[in-house]
């Protein structure tokens, strides 16, 4: 529990720095709010003069003043009071929405190892409520805490002025408050900390409840997905039951600390020389603002959980801003390689993994070729097509394109040379034509998308949708077949125009019928291309013109279809075993 403390000032002054840039507006914010608290406090001050002078001694033009005294009061009050409101509240959206921002930039600048190890729910849940938290600091929580402890101070003051006899008691349950707030808010900061981290469970498991639905529904998965949420759910409810506990326990004794001074004031006051020097309305004033401090002190220590909470989140979204992006140490920019590509003695095992899945892979690939990697599942097939793009670094060993080393090439000159079709496509929630022309840096003209979604076999079936190739897919293309999706993918590709192509079992999971016609396309996509092609089913890579047979992250064999049949192997096991399936 101590961590939370040490770093709370250090996260605290970071949290600050964005809120320089609307310095201004969180000025004005804090002018309205002392402006709040000071009217209040003047209001109060004038309370002994009304009871004195109007009210003991009958002075009926002073009362005749107080009623437009009251209404002046209130109107400047309310104005203090919008002025405080709406200018912090723009400060802290503004700064949700600059935290958001990076975070959200963030996330795509970290390595796919970062990724990996972390769950989607997780990170959208410091998207979503994380940030949602630290604008409740930024806003609300700071607005109680300036203007409360505004108007805390500008009664004791007032109190003191009046009489500090009777107010010196303030200087004795002061550092006791102190304490109490101090030891709660530690325990603040650790039950946060469980409450974002159990939301980032919740986001989870929904998460994979939704895109799960049709297996949940098919296998009767609904009460294990129930009871898991339920369990996750009743995490969340008890931390936050603990939260309001340390809250309400919190209030009660620093109000109960509050009573002690009130009960020395009334038993003070009945002193007679206390009493001989006390008039009525300055008594009434002391007593009233006493127990007008009950107020502000519960809301200020009511805040505190508040503003523990959004220093705690604030520490988890920058514990992410704080993780390394992807290192680009490369210098040399590639540009419209011939695709030569060599893989020299390669060892890679997983960041955060102790089990190593490739062991020295060396082969080559000449420019315009085709090489077929094929294997069982876990063969390492698809972590050799990961390898080359740099989404992971190499354990040991090089890989070479045109005898650049790709460690010194730039990330994205590497990657601008590459195009992959995966058997897992990713579109995006937009038209067909802006998810074929995705990522593309010029103006891309009809013609020419056009041309890609012929050749990919796109306008077989746009055509038959009412807006064409503007129809809106949805999330991951979800009103479209896979064979479908699956060409928009090679459309895709096919306008990239990279001269390296990575094919990671783009047809395993088609229809005949669609297989076809992908295989069609994929013919348009390989011509003057070096392709790299992870294939399961062997007779779709029967013309390749090397292929590279793995097992357990180890090439076994390597050759041509014809060769490597000949030397019934590895590969003629596998075709002899795939023959005999589809008899």
């Amino acid at each position: 529990m101590a961590k939370p403390t040490s770093v709370s000032p250090a996260i605290a002054r970071r949290l600050l720095s964005y809120v320089k840039p609307f310095r201004l507006g969180f000025v004005v914010a804090a002018l309205g709010m002392l402006g709040y608290a000071l009217v209040d406090v003047y209001f109060i001050s004038k309370l002994p003069g009304f009871i004195d002078e109007g009210i003991n001694a009958k002075n009926t033009d002073y009362l005749r003043y107080a009623p437009v005294f009251v209404i002046g009061i209130f109107v400047l009050r309310g104005c203090c009071n919008f002025i405080a409101s709406y200018c912090l509240n723009w400060v802290g959206t503004n700064v949700v929405q600059t935290l958001r921002q990076q975070l959200f930039d963030h996330y795509m600048q970290l390595p796919v190892s970062y990724h990996d190890q972390h769950s989607t729910g997780e990170l959208i849940s410091k998207v979503t409520y994380n940030t949602e938290q630290i604008k409740q600091t930024t806003s609300r929580a700071l607005a109680v805490m300036v203007r409360e402890g505004a108007f805390v101070t500008g009664l004791v003051v007032m109190m003191f002025y009046h009489s500090w006899q009777l107010s010196a008691i303030f200087l004795l349950i002061a550092p006791v408050i102190a304490i109490v707030v101090r030891l709660v808010s530690k325990r603040f900061r650790l039950l946060s900390r469980n409450i974002q981290n159990a939301m980032g469970d919740v986001t989870t498991s929904s998460e994979q409840m939704l895109n799960g639905h049709k297996v949940i529904l098919s296998f009767g998965g609904q009460k294990i997905e129930s009871e898991r949420f339920a369990r996750i759910n009743n995490i969340t409810r008890r931390q936050d039951v603990k939260m309001e506990a340390t809250r309400a326990i919190s209030v009660s004794t620093i109000q109960i600390i509050a009573s002690f001074a009130l009960a020395f004031v009334v038993y003070m006051a009945s002193f007679p020389e206390m009493l001989d020097s006390l008039s009525a309305g300055v008594f009434t004033t002391i007593v009233g603002s006493m127990m007008m401090l009950l107020r502000p002190l519960k809301q200020l220590t009511t805040v505190n959980s508040e503003f523990q909470r959004g220093l705690s989140a604030a520490k988890s979204v920058f514990e992410v801003l704080d993780q390394p992006v992807e290192q680009d140490t490369g210098t040399v920019t590639l540009d419209k390689v011939a695709g030569d590509i060599r893989f020299e003695k390669v060892n890679f095992t997983y960041p955060g993994h102790d089990k190593q899945v490739l062991f020295d892979i060396s082969f080559t690939a000449a420019r315009g070729k085709t090489i077929a990697l094929v294997g069982r599942s876990g063969s390492g097939k698809t972590t050799i097509s990961s390898l080359l793009p740099r989404f992971y670094e190499l354990t040991s060993g090089d890989i070479f394109i045109d005898e650049h080393n790709i460690r010194d090439c730039t990330l994205a000159s590497l990657r601008q040379q590459l195009a992959v079709v995966s058997q897992h496509v990713t579109l995006f929630n937009d038209s067909i034509a802006n998810n074929i022309t995705y990522g593309c840096t010029v103006p891309v003209s009809d013609a020419q998308l056009l041309a890609v979604a012929e050749k990919a076999h796109v306008l077989e079936f746009a055509s038959q949708l009412k807006d064409g190739l503007n129809t809106v897919i949805g999330e991951n293309g979800v009103s479209l077949s896979g064979g479908q999706r699956q060409r928009i993918a090679i459309a895709r590709a096919l306008l990239r125009e990279a001269p390296i192509l990575i094919l990671d079992e783009a047809t395993s999971a088609l229809d005949t019928e669609s297989e076809r016609k992908i295989q069609s396309a994929l013919g348009e996509l390989l011509k003057g291309r070096t392709s790299i092609v992870i294939a399961h089913r062997l007779s779709t890579i029967e013309n390749a013109d090397s292929i590279i047979v793995m097992d357990q992250g180890r090439i076994v064999e390597q050759g041509d279809h014809h060769s490597l049949l000949a030397q019934n192997g590895a590969y003629a096991q596998l075709y002899k075993l795939q023959f005999g399936e589809t008899q």
